[in-house]
């Protein structure tokens, strides 16, 4: 993709897939039919076939001059959708699993999953719970990241709905973490959204980590917490973290809106502003996600 430092192989961190499987389990949620639930969102319902939505992406990306992303399991136990995008266009997607670590047989198998996610706010958990070492093991076992989403949770189309989300902010501090990184020292636990307004909390993590990694994903509203702007959260992300451990990302997810390209340009503006090297822009908008899922 054409940058302020030139052609880059843009890759992002965090693209949600919205499979059938998904929209059937919220369509059933919210007593409609999938046409019915279509239409209350605006957005287009996937086939049957997950490889069919896994093109639908890939093309997406062609059109946008994204190279490869992230494509994140909407819910436990869809990990054979992503998995199956995954492998219709081979070398294009890094198939994550969402993971409940608290429901039986909630280590997914490798089927090329390159991380699980975990909620702990979702399922109701501390992240330090000795409950969800079985998943930690196994990830350390075949060498899988750990994607933790700590901070403010919000999912934008239960709310669209009118769908409760009765998450628990009690388990979202990623100073929960701390001890479970340190256990794991060569597992990369990733915190997206810059923490989601445990901003500090993240840093001090990361500081203290460095095995823990933050994705840049969203539109990072939880800025408005702290009186904060992406620039300075930019700035003090690279004083600590280092352009090494920051994963460029948008929290993409739904047709036809498809890529959120206002996303991508806005944290390409600020990275330029800050004045990154072509060689530090690179590795925050791609190279670290492609070093990390090659050596895991």
């Amino acid at each position: 993709m054409n940058t302020p430092w030139g052609e880059l192989a843009v890759a992002d961190a965090h693209v949600h897939f919205f499979s059938r499987r998904f929209f059937e389990s919220l369509a059933r949620s919210s007593g409609k039919s999938l046409d019915e639930l279509g239409a209350a969102l605006g957005w287009q319902m996937p086939s049957e076939d997950p490889g069919a939505l896994g093109h639908t992406w890939a093309a997406e990306l062609d059109r946008q001059g994204v190279a490869q992303a992230v494509l994140i399991a909407s819910f436990p136990g869809d990990e054979v959708s992503v998995a199956a995008a995954a492998a219709g266009v081979p070398g294009r997607f890094f198939p994550f699993a969402m993971v409940n670590p608290l429901a039986s047989g909630a280590s997914p198998a490798r089927d090329a999953i390159r991380a699980v996610c975990l909620f702990p706010a979702m399922h109701g958990y501390m992240p330090a719970d000795p409950r969800i070492e079985p998943v930690l093991d196994r990830a350390a076992e075949l060498r899988q990241m750990v994607f933790v989403h700590c901070g403010v949770l919000t999912v934008g189309v239960r709310r669209k709905l009118g769908l409760p989300s009765p998450f628990d902010m009690r388990f979202s501090n990623p100073l929960e973490l701390h001890a479970v990184a340190l256990r794991y020292p060569k597992t990369i636990f990733v915190l997206p959204h810059f923490g989601a307004g445990y901003f500090r909390e993240a840093l001090m993590l990361a500081d203290l980590c460095p095995n823990v990694y933050l994705d840049t994903s969203s539109s990072n509203a939880w800025m408005r917490y702290e009186g904060l702007d992406l620039k300075t959260v930019f700035r003090r992300a690279l004083a600590v973290c280092g352009p090494e451990r920051l994963l460029f990302g948008t929290d993409s997810s739904y047709f036809p809106r498809g890529w959120n390209r206002k996303v991508f340009e806005e944290q390409v503006r600020v990275l330029a502003e800050l004045g990154l090297s072509a060689q530090d822009a690179g590795r925050i908008l791609g190279g670290n996600l492609r070093k990390i899922t090659s050596e895991n």
